[in-house]
């Protein structure tokens, strides 16, 4: 299906030496677990480090961070904690079930964490576990984010979103000040975590031009119109202290998740 489509060149050269990749990084790697994608990017990310996870909707960023998660706890044994900050936690878990992803499962086994705070931001009461408190703000979700850390030994970490939190904050040198808080915390605490970002523009990076200054790394989604066909891809805009892949690689949507296709490139920029 790949081959056929006229934006995929399908090269059996594989993109860059993955020899010479795997020599040049750095040993402690989190594995994402998603297929395709840790071919990109030496096995994956940089322990206790923060990426900005942007694009435009439809791309995929919140089942590409639930996968994340979600393999972290059943893969690798690292539970995680989801922020939520838009979409409700019952959405969430509905809309995984079907790639066959039992959040809830993972949650009575103390391996995950959804925080509601999209409850919090509008004021409504929410009847899950962990709810941000009321009224929302940036240190009450970070303590939030510690006290669950400890209780369930957290080592990775999804906020969806950025775009979201940064809706009550006027100013952009105080939403940088925010975002480098929340940021400097989730290092701290040594979570490997995922910041979505919405993007309107292709050539964006991320929603108001701080979130990739506050983040180790950037990884971008993009979901392209090109000749009546729509095109998912996936790039490593940045990754402080690795080496990765360049080039911007095709991937779709299975029953079973995100599929990354790491030896084949798009063209359509």
């Amino acid at each position: 299906m790949v081959d056929d489509n006229p934006d995929f060149t399908g090269s059996e050269e594989f993109p860059f030496d993955e020899e010479e990749l795997s020599e040049k990084a750095p040993k402690d790697r989190v594995p994402t677990g998603i297929e395709g994608f840790d071919d990109l990017c030496a096995g994956g990310l940089l322990k206790g480090r923060s990426y900005l996870l942007s694009g435009n909707a439809g791309a995929g960023k919140s089942i590409f961070a639930t996968q994340f998660l979600y393999n972290g706890a059943k893969k690798y044994d690292e539970p995680g904690i989801y922020v939520t900050t838009e979409e409700t936690p019952t959405n969430i878990r509905e809309n995984m079930k079907n790639f066959g992803v039992d959040l809830k499962e993972l949650e009575e086994e103390n391996k995950l964490a959804i925080v509601d705070a999209s409850a919090a931001k509008i004021g409504i009461p929410s009847d899950e576990k962990y709810v941000e408190v009321q009224p929302f703000d940036m240190q009450s979700l970070i303590n939030k984010i510690i006290d669950i850390q400890e209780e369930i030994g957290a080592e990775r970490c999804i906020i969806d979103s950025t775009t979201s939190l940064a809706f009550s904050i006027e100013e952009n040198s105080d939403l940088r000040i925010e975002l480098l808080k929340l940021s400097s915390t989730l290092g701290v605490l040594g979570l490997t975590s995922l910041m979505i970002a919405e993007v309107s523009d292709s050539n964006e990076i991320s929603r108001y031009g701080i979130e990739e200054f506050v983040t180790e790394g950037v990884i971008r989604l993009y979901y392209q119109k090109k000749e009546g066909i729509r095109v998912r891809s996936v790039e490593i805009y940045k990754m402080r202290g690795s080496d990765h892949s360049k080039k911007i690689h095709p991937f779709e949507i299975t029953e079973k998740g995100i599929k990354v296709h790491p030896t084949e490139e798009v063209y359509y920029f």
